[in-house]
């Protein structure tokens, strides 16, 4: 047998241990002189298939480079053109359950609400998958610091999407500092049209059916129990506390990343936020505590190395 025999699933295994991110490789890249494809492809499966994860889904596959074993969404409107397209990936709706069943899964891919990134991931990695997940990477610094524990202790291979980061504008400006051709910078500024959906709203009171095709509770996980509203599904999460972390957890990521990675910036030694409709103590007129305000500003300051 070749070296080149060997099956894609142990070379991902083998990354795990250096690499730490995870790659969608090409088959070419390992199958040698002729192009000649390694044993087997990636079984991949995809959790949260609409929206981003449309994108998501589509570059696991990466035009039949591997194999989309399994999607599972809460919504019927978002799995049933993707069973039209991947017409033998097994479908479900709840995570567990996909989970539970297809034993053959190599890795998986998070594309659901911020809330829900966690439960799932954790769940991927504890059954020993390897994850993706899209930005951010989970609801809240407890859910980041548990899942950065578990990759380490199941020897999985994890990535998080962070498109923003990863243009060639981004490469050049940090290859232009590193050259010294900027020069010194002292301050940088980022800004975002964001949010693109409501915040700094009341909840709503009015009742609405939930839709056929969806599956509240498992749309809301881990959340507290509150009745169906189209301000929340579709799209419309971001904005609300339970759920999203708003417009600077939905775009600061991309905002931040750039002038973090370019300038080797480590922790802040001071930290200044402010919000439109603050609160101070008691509630205010315009301020409503379960969703984020209309815009904030957050000012960090690192010393120089």
């Amino acid at each position: 047998m070749s070296k080149n025999d060997n099956s894609r699933r142990d070379f991902i295994k083998k990354a795990s241990l250096i690499a730490g991110s995870f790659y969608i490789v090409p088959r070419h890249v390992l199958g040698g002189k002729g192009f000649i494809a390694p044993s087997d492809k990636l079984n991949i499966a995809c959790v949260g298939v609409g929206g981003k994860g449309v994108v998501d889904v589509n570059g696991a596959w990466n035009n039949g480079s591997e194999n989309i074993a399994a999607i599972c969404d809460v919504d019927d409107r978002y799995l049933e053109p993707m069973a039209k397209k991947f017409p033998n990936a097994k479908i479900y709706k709840d995570f567990r359950k996909m989970l539970e069943q297809e034993k053959g899964i190599d890795a998986v891919t998070v594309s659901t609400p911020d809330h829900t990134h966690y439960v799932v991931s954790m769940a991927a990695m504890q059954a020993g998958k390897h994850v993706y997940v899209q930005k951010p990477l989970a609801h809240n610094l407890y859910e980041v610091r548990k899942m950065t524990e578990a990759a380490v202790k199941n020897k999985v291979v994890t990535q998080m999407g962070n498109q923003g980061g990863s243009g060639d504008g981004v490469r050049r400006f940090t290859e232009w500092y590193q050259a010294g051709l900027i020069g010194d910078v002292n301050r940088v500024h980022a800004w975002t049209n964001r949010p693109v959906w409501p915040q700094g709203i009341p909840t709503p009171t009015n009742k609405m059916d939930v839709p056929k095709e969806l599956d509240w509770d498992l749309w809301l996980g881990p959340a507290k129990y509150r009745d169906y509203n189209s301000a929340y599904h579709p799209f419309d999460w971001r904005g609300w506390v339970d759920f999203g972390t708003g417009a600077l957890g939905d775009m600061g990521c991309h905002m931040f990343d750039p002038p973090y990675k370019a300038l080797g910036l480590g922790y802040p030694s001071e930290v200044e936020c402010s919000m439109t409709n603050a609160w101070a103590g008691k509630f205010k007129e315009g301020y409503y505590p379960e969703s984020f305000p209309v815009a904030s500003m957050v000012n960090l300051k690192f010393p120089r190395a």
